[in-house]
């Protein structure tokens, strides 16, 4: 299945940390422009898309956050080498031999630096490295260095998107891969009646705990509402099958739950049945550690939300090899479509 994979790449290249999401959002508005309804920013950043349906009874809201995880500079040395603290969750050993990028007045490329291992004692390389060993090389003197950095600029991982085989692979899979799935829907359903408003949110500073997604939810109060991230495929040599959570290339995962949110039974059994209905490939979602915005949207509408979660099986999340398979990414936008346009067909008393 062809996806639009130039987009896919401008949108996972366009930095965007946690609380500085201004370059994405700047770039879905673009890509939103005469597709929506309307378009609007709260004061946190969040950029909220309204498609209007035949009904504004009920609300429906999808979200995919647009921050990547990254770094924010802590301190310059007196050798122009800079400190950091992490916006987000790190495997130390990820950053090793890797290049960043600095945004300061202008950005600049670093490379992130630790002890070389010939002068490690015999204690030291045996010992697993933490982030606090790391630092990061402008390849400058300090005098140069504070001309363009200072502390509280944030730093993005530097590495490009290209194509393997069936996949794509890059920096920020997680999660501008959902973000470039909720701009393929609502161009899809441009021209379309869908039973109820639909608010799709681009949201902020997931990574850093869910809080954009919470005061969206806490605004639109929907009645439905979808998360839209990617999950752990541990489907890669030396897991274990009741390990793996899931698999490239076997479909849609529908979450089931993850460590902050339990789905709701009602939306995880009408997600299969579109699944079914459609022959779209799925596969079930259980993360036992690590959440979403399914979390923020469950719990911030006002009476709570019909909550469910279409996931994008990805290896090496976390890190700059992100890989997610493409047929994997057509058949969440394929799910999600049907499952915004259909949502009046459904019985949703519990039972």
């Amino acid at each position: 299945m062809a996806i639009n994979v130039p987009l896919l790449k401008q949108i996972c290249e366009t930095p965007g940390l946690p609380g500085h999401e201004q370059k994405v959002r700047e770039l879905v508005t673009r890509e939103l422009k005469g597709v929506v309804d309307e378009i609007s920013v709260d004061n946190m950043g969040n950029l909220i898309a309204l498609k209007k349906g035949k009904s504004n009874a009920k609300k429906v809201m999808a979200a995919a956050h647009m921050d990547e995880i990254g770094f924010i500079v802590s301190h310059i040395d007196d050798n122009g080498f800079l400190r950091f603290h992490p916006l987000g969750g790190f495997d130390p050993k990820t950053l090793t031999a890797q290049r960043v990028v600095v945004h300061g007045n202008k950005d600049v490329i670093g490379v992130m630096g630790t002890k070389p291992i010939h002068l490690m004692t015999a204690e030291e390389r045996g010992k697993p490295l933490q982030l606090t060993d790391y630092f990061i090389d402008l390849g400058m003197k300090k005098k140069e260095v504070v001309k363009i950095v200072e502390v509280g600029n944030v730093v993005s991982r530097e590495r490009q998107l290209i194509e393997m085989g069936d996949c794509v692979n890059s920096k920020s899979i997680d999660n501008r891969v959902a973000v470039f799935i909720l701009i393929e829907v609502l161009k899809e359903l441009k021209g379309k009646k869908i039973p109820y408003d639909f608010y799709a949110v681009f949201t902020v500073q997931e990574e850093v705990g869910i809080r954009g997604a919470q005061v969206a939810a806490h605004h639109v109060d929907p009645t439905f509402s979808f998360c839209i991230d990617t999950t752990i495929a541990f489907d890669t040599p030396g897991a274990k099958p009741e390990e793996c959570v899931t698999k490239l290339g076997e479909g849609v995962a529908i979450k089931i739950m993850d460590s902050s949110a339990i789905c709701d039974y009602r939306m995880v059994k009408y997600m299969k049945e579109q699944a079914d209905k459609n022959k779209i490939k799925w596969q079930h979602e259980l993360l036992p550690a690590g959440g979403t915005d399914t979390a923020g949207m469950q719990r911030m509408a006002q009476y709570g939300t019909i909550a469910g979660a279409v996931s994008i099986p990805t290896r090496h999340i976390h890190s700059v090899i992100e890989m997610a398979n493409k047929d994997d990414i057509k058949g969440n936008i394929d799910l999600l479509n049907l499952c915004v346009s259909n949502l009046d067909k459904y019985k949703w008393d519990f039972k």
